[in-house]
């Protein structure tokens, strides 16, 4: 399955690239040879337009001005996130509105990284996404639906591959595009069509999820903190935990060890280690019951 699939509403082609998401990394690495369980889905009791406003963006590669919906984060309430610190907030889901994304060139990334270019890599962008750009001629919505957004991230996902962006930024992006996968599974489901698409939902988010795991501990060698906005003790316990999603049980207990073991961590994220410690024993000795 294509992961970068849905991209042809916006005239690119994926068939045509070299598409794989880590496949500057896999060169380099030839080069050098050479040389929660259960999560608490919230129903929204209000519209999600009450929390959000329009912020208006330059583009960095056509410098052109556009409209995105951005998050009053001053009027949202946080609620417990999920296992894998997926954040959750009452009346809203503020993941759908990370990725800025331009409708006229097709240049699209997540806030933290929408500016910060170099001019090779915006050649790179202009060669590669802006000349076969199509504009789809859709008006701003006033919120984005989870297929909007979704296809929003898959277009930043592209971008980032086209401009040989950091390890980390592609498994982020990687990662949010799983989560929102996660919440589209989560939703009832009635008939056999909607049935099928639960299955095909939870399959693109266990894919996403994987790219982003492999992503992030490639990052982790190549890369300094703070990573994704995330220092070394929440990005410790952030793969620890996908370990133990995917029963890599020595990694994430090494990564809980090395957060339980430190004198300067968090005392909140040590409290979630010391809980995801004891998810990993009751895994595995379920794993050895069994």
């Amino acid at each position: 399955m294509d992961l970068l699939s849905g991209l042809e509403q916006f005239g690119i082609n994926v068939e045509q690239e070299n598409t794989e998401i880590y496949a500057e990394e896999k060169r380099k690495e030839q080069n050098k040879v050479k040389t929660s369980d259960e999560k608490t889905v919230v129903r929204a009791k209000r519209p999600e337009t009450e929390f959000l406003f329009t912020k208006r963006i330059r583009c960095t590669i056509c410098d052109r001005v556009f409209d995105v919906r951005m998050v009053k984060n001053a009027r949202v309430k946080r609620l417990q996130p999920d296992f894998d610190l997926r954040p959750r907030f009452e009346n809203i889901d503020t993941l759908k509105y990370d990725v800025y994304a331009c409708p006229y060139c097709g240049y699209a990334a997540m806030g933290r990284y929408f500016e910060h270019l170099t001019k090779g890599q915006i050649q790179l962008v202009k060669d590669n996404v802006c000349a076969n750009f199509k504009r789809t001629g859709d008006a701003e919505p006033d919120s984005y639906t989870y297929e909007q957004a979704i296809a929003r991230y898959k277009l930043a996902l592209y971008n980032s591959i086209v401009k040989r962006a950091k390890t980390s930024e592609k498994a982020y992006t990687c990662l949010k595009i799983s989560w929102l996968y996660r919440e589209m599974a989560g939703m009832d489901a009635a008939s056999e069509e909607e049935k099928a698409k639960k299955a095909e939902y939870e399959k693109l988010q266990e894919e996403f999820y994987k790219e982003a795991y492999e992503g992030f501990q490639k990052a982790l060698a190549t890369e300094t903190f703070p990573m994704c906005g995330m220092d070394s003790f929440t990005m410790d316990y952030l793969i620890a935990s996908m370990a133990c999603h995917f029963k890599d049980f020595s990694y994430a207990s090494k990564a809980v060890s090395n957060i339980l073991s430190s004198q300067i961590a968090d005392r909140r994220i040590k409290n979630r280690a010391l809980e995801l410690k004891e998810e990993i024993i009751a895994q595995i000795r379920n794993e050895s019951n069994n």
